[in-house]
């Protein structure tokens, strides 16, 4: 690569941080203020819609009672939120590595700052509505967070977020349908709105940074990058639904999550949620070659 095209890529990335930068100044939302955290509940309305509840659609699910229906919901909620938890934590680590590495007089920076405090304020947002509903934060499942303690080791370049990517575009397009859905619960509409207008701006700054580093990578690095996304993006889809909250309404945990693996509803759902984070990547050559069944197994491609 030229000398004059890598001022060129500097200069359209500084670009868009700064652009990213008065975003983050003009719309952002403090959940301890913007939040109604002592409102009610309403009877009768649904925590995660029905369609997209894992067991949905079996025969399991036609034994339920409408009450325990809307009940795994809330805990399949409070489930895929403390797992967002868990791998917010994952990207700040990682942007704070880039912060400590790169020159902090620079929007670029800048704005990876003002993206560690939107995620710190959407951590303490989604652990106080698992909190308010009553539900733990599940969380992944113990070996799989002893298992990431390697991951900012190994995560940099274009996979470390592209990785983190699949978990936040996953959960976006779950909370786009979600925040327009009258049959849920008005604050967890509220907790999705939020994320998704904030989320908007991260997604455009990791999308450009994946590109960007994607341009520059060599054949062995692409297909470095290639695994390592993969991996990620399979135990994140993994994550989304900890087998405990079917214990929560009186479910033998190891049958239903077996019952939920082979739903083909649950399957389109989370081919569903991943379709558009996997045109992109397809797009930045990051899917392909001996990583595809575990896209696959992960639900992402059919």
């Amino acid at each position: 690569m030229s000398r004059a095209t890598q001022v060129a890529k500097v200069a359209d990335r500084e670009k868009t941080a700064g652009r990213l930068l008065k975003s983050s100044a003009d719309k952002f939302y403090d959940p301890l203020i913007d939040i109604d955290w002592d409102a009610p509940t309403t009877d009768g309305l649904h925590y995660h819609p029905e369609h997209r509840i894992s067991l949905y659609g079996t025969e399991l699910w036609d034994r339920m009672t409408p009450e325990q229906r809307i009940e795994l919901g809330k805990h399949e909620i409070a489930s895929i939120a403390s797992t967002g938890i868990f791998f917010e934590v994952l990207l700040m680590q990682m942007l704070l590595k880039q912060v400590y590495r790169h020159d902090p007089t620079t929007d670029h920076v800048h704005y990876m700052l003002a993206e560690i405090a939107d995620e710190c304020r959407h951590s303490t947002m989604f652990g106080k509505a698992c909190k308010r509903f009553g539900a733990p934060a599940y969380g992944p499942r113990p070996w799989v967070k002893q298992l990431a303690k390697v991951l900012p080791a190994l995560s940099r370049g274009p996979s470390a977020y592209a990785a983190i990517l699949v978990a936040e575009e996953v959960l976006d397009r779950m909370q786009r349908e979600h925040m327009a859905d009258e049959t849920l619960q008005p604050l967890i509409r509220m907790v999705n709105r939020i994320h998704v207008l904030e989320e908007a701006r991260h997604v455009t700054f990791a999308r450009q940074e994946v590109v960007q580093a994607m341009s520059q990578a060599g054949f062995l690095a692409k297909h470095y990058h290639r695994a390592l996304t993969a991996i990620v993006s399979y135990f994140v889809m993994l994550s989304l639904v900890n087998p405990r909250v079917y214990a929560a309404v009186g479910l033998d945990p190891r049958k239903a999550r077996k019952v939920a693996r082979n739903n083909p509803h649950f399957r389109a759902t989370l081919h569903y949620w991943g379709e558009r984070i996997m045109k992109f990547l397809g797009e930045a050559d990051l899917v392909g070659g001996p990583t595809m069944p575990l896209w696959r197994i992960a639900g992402l491609v059919k």
